[in-house]
């Protein structure tokens, strides 16, 4: 299979799925079962993260990796502004199990990134100086344990973390997991 789980114990990461509660921006779940994916390519580059990471006091907070391709559909449906959210035709790295959504921990708490996850707002551009100095800071720190594993970043959110050359790798859909993160 080319999707890996990953789970909190095995990886020592946090996890915390946006999609599959009810507080994120849409305002409903998206995915009916809290359970993190990441293709096997990216495993690697992840590993990576975690241990620089670590190395650091850090821990990293995941708020979203593999995004079914349905899922997809349902965020553009609720938002449909390409510069946050991929429309579907194109496919996003999340829909290819190649992107990950997160930020850091240190001493058991989330760091301030000036923003929160899935903020759709140009405050959540990388380089943003509008956010406090303690805010821009945490950004680079994580920009640079993630770029230095071998991520890739987008530059409209600070979060948001893919492999290099994306569309390489074909889309995925929720049945194609071993467990259907979509199904009721």
């Amino acid at each position: 299979m080319k999707l890996i789980e990953i789970t909190e114990d095995k990886y020592n990461v946090t996890i915390e799925l946006e999609y599959a509660k009810n507080t994120n921006f849409t305002g409903k779940k998206i995915y009916t079962k809290s359970i993190c994916y990441i293709h096997k390519d990216a495993l690697p580059k992840l590993l990576s993260a975690i241990s620089l990471a670590k190395a650091l006091g850090y821990k990293l907070k995941i708020y979203d990796a593999f995004r079914p391709k349905e899922a997809q559909e349902l965020l553009w449906d609720f938002c449909s502004n390409k510069d946050f959210i991929t429309p579907p035709h194109i496919g996003s790295p999340h829909s290819r199990g190649i992107a990950i959504d997160l930020t850091l921990i240190k001493n058991d708490k989330t760091i301030d990134m000036g923003t929160k996850f899935d903020h759709l707002y140009k405050e959540s551009y990388h380089g943003n100086t509008d956010i406090s100095v303690t805010a821009q800071k945490n950004r680079i720190i994580l920009l640079g344990i993630m770029t230095s594993a071998g991520w890739d970043f987008y530059q409209n959110e600070w979060w948001h973390y893919q492999l290099h050359n994306s569309k390489e790798w074909p889309l995925i859909s929720a049945k194609e997991a071993q467990k259907n993160i979509m199904a009721k």
